[in-house]
């Protein structure tokens, strides 16, 4: 059986590119939110004319639908992952551009009939209702607040966790609750038609699993590296060994949105 210090360096040593979570498979589980995503997303791209994600990681997810609108963009904040979703994205002739999470979208106004994004770190509401046509559609799942809350809390006890930077009404971040997000995008100017949200239950059945996790989804323990947090891992390493996997729950919700 692996040590703790062997399970560690090999969740320190996976690389973080891209929302491929492959690597996980034997080592770590979550519920999937009933509505399916990926299914919705395939049934708005196949009616779009022209559409565009926002902060679309590796494009894995939107590389995953079988017809694509007939102009097709991507937005990515991280360069990294900017020449995998382009490889990924290749198929379809998208255009993927740089674009900091917060900042203005580099598109005109009026230019898309669908927005989506799938756990966007910020989503700036008034951005996505300047660069959809009327009746256009916004789709999103995100990252409710309380996500994964178990992990960080035992991983933090007795730190202070660092608070996002507040954008105003008109924007709301990863770790927002639906109520937030609803009353953001309605003083946006869009009108919220379909609203849900769910818990999932996620298991960690070794150490190596919570240190590629804290690593690639960066807002759980914003300030974690191996060497800050050794004490608590190791912790949680025995923990694991001796009473099996380590649970917690991610906060989902998925929201459309629709531009009169």
């Amino acid at each position: 059986m692996p040590t703790f210090e062997e399970l560690v360096a090999e969740g320190e040593s996976v690389p973080t590119e891209g929302w491929d979570f492959s690597w996980f498979t034997g080592r770590a589980t979550e519920q999937r939110p009933s509505w399916g995503y990926a299914k919705l997303l395939a049934r708005e791209m196949a009616k779009a004319e022209a559409a565009l994600d926002i902060q679309t990681g590796g494009g894995e997810v939107l590389a995953s639908v079988p017809t694509a609108p007939p102009i097709l963009a991507a937005t990515e904040s991280w360069r990294p992952n900017l020449e995998i979703a382009r490889r990924n994205l290749a198929a379809f002739d998208a255009t993927v551009v740089e674009a900091d999470d917060a900042a203005d979208l580099p598109f005109p106004s009026d230019h898309f009939d669908l927005v989506v994004s799938r756990h966007p770190v910020v989503t700036r509401w008034d951005e996505v209702h300047r660069v959809l046509r009327p009746n256009g559609t916004y789709l999103s799942q995100q990252v409710g607040s309380g996500s994964v809350r178990e992990l960080t809390e035992f991983m933090m006890r007795n730190r202070q966790a660092s608070v996002h930077p507040s954008l105003g009404p008109l924007a709301t971040t990863a770790g927002a609750s639906p109520v937030e997000a609803t009353f953001s995008a309605e003083a946006a100017g869009l009108e919220v038609v379909d609203l849900r949200q769910e818990a999932l239950r996620m298991e960690f059945y070794d150490i190596a699993a919570v240190v590629h996790f804290l690593r690639k989804v960066i807002w759980i323990v914003p300030d974690f590296t191996v060497d800050t947090y050794r004490d608590r891992l190791a912790e949680l390493h025995g923990f694991i060994e001796r009473h099996g996997p380590f649970v917690a729950y991610s906060q989902r919700f998925l929201i459309r949105a629709r531009k009169s």
